[in-house]
């Protein structure tokens, strides 16, 4: 049996202000292709469907459409779509009785019913076993699992929860459709897993409250495959659960990550193959390593690496995403406005301009007393920390008019 997986599409997403929804069709087209080659017999999208939970009329379309060409291109194609944190799971839910009929599971939340004996509500877990049988009789259950929120969830902490309900699920499954491969979608964040150490594009709670640490568990399903993280991997060092990653770079900070869809084979074994999609729009940095230009070393740089537009001025079908790093000595708006021009004739959508600034040894600014005390900090002139304080942020020292004016607030405040 062939079944291929993919999460994270965030159709609706603007990347710094540019509507993505043209890129976003780029990979359905490309998908479609897949299908129509590999003839799978099931497609799992684990989640993050939409980029918010109230998706434009044009997102909605460009996901619907992709639906009716897949069941047309593969009519025995199961498809099976989870929702991720990202997505309204009600709305997500909404056309579930429709598209059922058309070899289609949507399970956006968890349904409950009233146990009798208990008298309270308690999951319905066979909801989410997905039985799939091909045209070989070959079969397997799939358990899909959407964004689990906490209000469905037991335990002390969100990780036991998680990891009771999944485990839960599994031998359910097992004890329902004995002798059946198990292939789990879910959507989370694995304890472990890596994310991008600066500007990461997934929705993290603070404090890693929502981490889910799934080490030891013996009776996992024969494959995961999971949503949430951008980066494509193996979860927990495992061969049997991986994030398929996002069909998108999401920040600069995924500019090396690789994008596509996996291809998972099941036989006696469970064989994962990663089948690649460039995205229509590359992202470029410049310049591309740790070294620090000056505005006149990237702007040749600029002229040397980055390609004209088309003579008519528009850009081309392949434009790329561009950010610029520069080195200043002081922010210098005339400076940042000669860099936009540099550009403007070039094949790229120049999204962001990071300053990089020399680094302040803050104990030159002023005294910078060591502090001993309590005391000392209350007794501080407030002149000095609030010059301080405006170095650290702005990466250089007050001039003498700004000096000036915050005196004179200071004395306004101080009785």
């Amino acid at each position: 049996m062939k079944i291929i997986a993919t999460s994270d599409w965030h159709i609706g997403n603007m990347f710094h202000g540019n509507d993505r929804l043209p890129e976003h069709k780029h990979f359905l087209e490309w998908l479609l292709r897949r299908i129509e080659e590999e003839k799978p017999d099931a497609l799992l999208v684990a989640g993050d469907v939409f980029d918010n939970g109230n998706p434009s009329a044009a997102a909605q379309s460009a996901y619907y459409e992709f639906l009716a060409d897949a069941t047309a291109v593969c009519p025995e194609m199961k498809i099976v779509i989870t929702a991720g944190n990202h997505d309204s799971a009600y709305r997500l839910e909404a056309p579930r009785p429709l598209l059922s009929r058309y070899k289609m599971e949507i399970r956006g939340t968890v349904s409950h019913d009233w146990d009798t004996e208990e008298k309270k509500l308690v999951v319905n877990y066979k909801d989410l076993m997905i039985p799939i049988t091909n045209k070989d009789g070959e079969e397997v259950v799939v358990l899909a699992v959407p964004y689990l929120r906490s209000d469905v969830l037991t335990g002390n902490d969100y990780s036991t929860g998680v990891n009771d309900f999944l485990r839960e699920l599994t031998m359910r499954a097992r004890s329902e459709y004995p002798g059946r491969k198990i292939v789990m979608m879910a959507h989370m964040y694995a304890k472990g897993a890596e994310i991008a150490e600066r500007n990461a594009s997934e929705k993290i709670v603070v404090g890693g409250l929502e981490q889910v640490n799934m080490d030891g568990w013996m009776e996992h399903p024969n494959y995961l495959t999971c949503g949430h993280i951008h980066k494509r991997q193996h979860i927990w060092n495992t061969d049997w659960a991986r994030y398929t990653g996002s069909i998108l770079p999401m920040s600069f900070a995924e500019v090396d990550y690789k994008h596509g869809v996996d291809l998972i084979t099941i036989g006696d074994e469970v064989e994962v193959d990663f089948i690649e999609y460039t995205p229509q729009h590359k992202l470029r940095i410049l310049p591309d390593d740790n070294s620090q230009l000056t505005p006149k070393e990237l702007k040749k740089l600029i002229k040397k690496v980055l390609r004209e537009r088309k003579e008519d001025g528009e850009l081309s079908d392949d434009f790329e995403y561009l950010l610029m790093r520069v080195s200043l000595d002081k922010v210098d708006n005339d400076v940042i406005s000669d860099l936009e021009e540099a550009v403007k004739n070039k094949d790229v959508v120049l999204c962001k301009i990071e300053k990089v600034m020399p680094a302040l040894n803050v104990a030159n600014i002023t005294d910078s007393a060591r502090f001993e005390s309590i005391d000392d900090i209350i007794n501080r002139d407030p002149m000095e920390a609030l010059k301080e304080t405006f170095a650290v942020i702005n990466k250089c020292e007050m001039n003498e008019h700004q000096e000036e004016m915050l005196k004179k607030l200071i004395n306004k405040l101080t009785p």
